[in-house]
């Protein structure tokens, strides 16, 4: 098998050094392998996706010497396929509409009776507000977000794993095995589809990397939580896991997480003062 691992960064601002090391994780891995690296633009928010920001990516990347096959596939090109994706999972009965905010979110969550509200990968675990009873039928609503009912979806699915051959945030690696149990309680509801958007970040990012047929997904620890959703949806959906590799954080001085506001750390400001691809590499210890 030919590895093919992707890099997948949003136009919503400019590369900084957590992109970076990002970048060579997945470009290294599969050039060390004889494999190749896909690069992918993650456009599904276009209120904050900018022409200028993407051009951007593609100047940066190339400075860096990371070069990639064509087409670049966008996101924003391949809403079809994440409407049939919903679509599927829909007419299955494992998807249901949504109509709270995050202040009420945050309201039903932390009630005096729930305690305090537990954090998954959407942030605060969806306490159930909209969740039915049955699933809903007729067509897909579009005016409000589309949620995973976990637990019909866990009992649908079967048994859910995924190989890690780096590391999450608590060192776990080998094979990881989604609870069955305590999904719903753990990683909640989540949202498959956004009213503004048409699709969300988990839903997308499984549709594409079935679509780019990706070996190995390169991510970071911030990302380990969403990891078993997707693996969850992929089986759901009757589509391959990738092998899964997650790697440390760049993090600032105060050892906050890069974000792409900090332009101090932009890879363009680094060119700018006359840094080389050699010196970005030697700054992420890569």
């Amino acid at each position: 098998m030919t590895i093919r691992t992707r890099f997948a960064p949003s136009p919503t601002g400019p590369l900084h050094l957590g992109h970076a090391y990002a970048a060579f994780v997945a470009f290294d891995m599969a050039q060390a392998q004889g494999g190749r690296c896909l690069l992918r633009i993650e456009d599904i928010d276009q209120t904050r996706a900018r022409p200028e920001w993407e051009a951007q990516i593609y100047d940066d990347l190339h400075w860096l010497g990371l070069t990639w096959p064509q087409p670049v596939l966008r996101q924003s090109d391949n809403m079809k396929a994440y409407a049939q994706a919903i679509d599927t999972l829909w007419q299955s009965g494992l998807l249901y509409p949504c109509h709270c905010n995050r202040r009420d979110i945050a309201q039903a969550a932390s009630a005096p009776q729930e305690g305090a509200p537990m954090l998954g990968p959407d942030g605060i675990v969806y306490p159930g507000t909209c969740r039915p009873d049955t699933p809903p039928t007729g067509p897909v609503p579009t005016d409000c977000a589309l949620r995973l009912d976990m637990a019909r979806a866990m009992e649908r699915a079967g048994p859910v794993s995924f190989t890690e051959t780096g590391s999450g945030p608590k060192g776990e690696t080998g094979r990881i095995v989604l609870a069955t149990g305590t999904a719903q309680t753990t990683i909640g509801d989540v949202v498959i589809a956004r009213r503004d958007f048409g699709t969300s970040y988990h839903l997308s990012v499984v549709v594409d990397d079935a679509a780019q047929a990706i070996s190995h997904v390169t991510r970071g620890h911030d990302l380990f939580s969403a990891t078993p959703v997707h693996a969850l949806l992929q089986r759901l959906l009757g589509l391959p896991t990738p092998v899964y590799h997650h790697h440390r954080l760049i993090r600032d001085d105060g050892g906050k997480r890069l974000a792409k506001r900090d332009d101090a750390r932009a890879i363009a400001t680094f060119r700018a003062d006359g840094a080389s691809p050699q010196d970005i590499r030697r700054m992420v210890g890569s």
